[in-house]
């Protein structure tokens, strides 16, 4: 009996001169996180912007780049809200699904809060993408939204240039358990919950050097739904939370610095990596999105004796794609949230620095923080 294909055989098959499928990534200028427009200039175009309405239940809004809004319903229940979309950052349109989805559900969890349901947003080029192939895209998110148990219940599609694929996702939250990225404290410890690399990993995608097992593991990665969010909701300890997408680890850490009044620490030899990423960057998989964050946010970046080098620096800016959460919280519960973390499966869940007083801004040590 013939042995059926998997994906990771696909990616090591040789050339064999037939047609090849449609490669998704062909279409977009940019794929997954590193889309977003750059911090720095997403910040002037925020910034004259200044809404006309803000009712009291609106218990967040756009005051400090948090992951969504949230509107309070009564004494018990405050919804969630938020949107995110974004053109393929790989070439499985199941895998591309899946990932976007996972993406999106995300910031429901990074506020603490329990998805409820999702709509979806489609925008593809229906003359040059085989329905097939869109219908593999809607299916991936479907599936993915099926673990969170929830429904897609609607949404709204559009004929596009490029693929598009994402989710509008409304969870509820405790107003009591309301997580924001402002509440960090000095003397909080900084946990992040998973492996950098992802942008390294996309970029030695498009290059074809990416290796089925580093496939492989970026899958594994991307589609993680941050689900210890609901749990890490709970604790009183737990003082701000976000999660790490397309401005790369300093530049969401630099929000909550910013939100939260405090400057943060980062012991680089501490930061979780996923497997082979930074392989890939010393081989220059390196995304633009990377450069054009350091350009937005590195005059927060504390100067050093001895300065980081280019990989270095190209790893605290890469944009993650469906990234981890990044937590503040205090040192007695520290074990409980690595707990937390290891219960749902984050191993790569570790502690990578600290919260300071100060001016907002971040640190970069080669060193035990303590």
């Amino acid at each position: 009996m013939a042995k059926k294909k998997s994906r990771t055989d696909e990616l090591d098959a040789p050339e064999t001169g037939l047609a090849e499928p449609v490669r998704l990534t062909q279409f977009s200028h940019g794929g997954g996180c590193g889309c977003k427009i750059a911090p720095g200039v997403l910040e002037q175009i925020l910034g004259k912007t200044a809404p006309t309405i803000v009712p009291k239940q609106l218990l967040v809004g756009i005051e400090t780049s948090d992951d969504a809004a949230v509107y309070q319903l009564n004494a018990e229940q405050a919804l969630v809200a938020t949107t995110d979309f974004f053109m393929p950052i790989v070439d499985d349109p199941f895998d591309f699904g899946c990932i976007a989805a996972t993406n999106a559900l995300s910031d429901v969890y990074a506020m603490g809060g329990v998805p409820l349901l999702a709509l979806a947003v489609v925008g593809m080029p229906v003359n040059k993408l085989p329905l097939e192939t869109i219908k593999r895209i809607l299916d991936g998110g479907e599936s993915i939204c099926a673990k969170a148990g929830i429904p897609i219940a609607g949404g709204h599609t559009i004929d596009s240039v490029e693929p598009i694929y994402g989710l509008v996702a409304i969870g509820l939250v405790h107003p009591d358990n309301l997580k924001r990225n402002s509440g960090a404290r000095s003397g909080d410890k900084l946990i992040l919950g998973k492996g950098l690399g992802v942008g390294f990993y996309s970029a030695a995608l498009k290059k074809g050097l990416l290796s089925a097992t580093g496939y492989a593991s970026m899958i594994a990665s991307t589609t993680q739904l941050n689900t210890p969010g609901r749990a890490l909701a709970c604790l009183a300890g737990v003082h701000a939370m976000t999660d790490v997408t397309g401005f790369g680890l300093v530049g969401h850490l630099v929000e909550i610095c910013k939100a939260s009044r405090v400057s943060a620490v980062i012991d680089y030899a501490t930061l979780p990596l996923l497997a082979g990423a930074l392989d890939y960057a010393e081989k220059g998989c390196i995304t633009g999105a990377s450069e054009r964050n350091w350009a937005s946010y590195g005059d927060y970046v504390a100067r050093q004796k001895t300065p980081l080098t280019d990989v270095e620096r190209a790893l605290l800016t890469d944009p993650q794609t469906s990234g981890g959460l990044l937590i503040a919280c205090a040192p007695e519960v520290v074990t409980e949230v690595l707990s937390i973390f290891l219960q749902d499966g984050f191993d790569h869940a570790t502690v990578i620095g600290e919260v300071s007083a100060g001016k907002a801004q971040v640190s970069v040590v080669r060193g035990n923080t303590g």
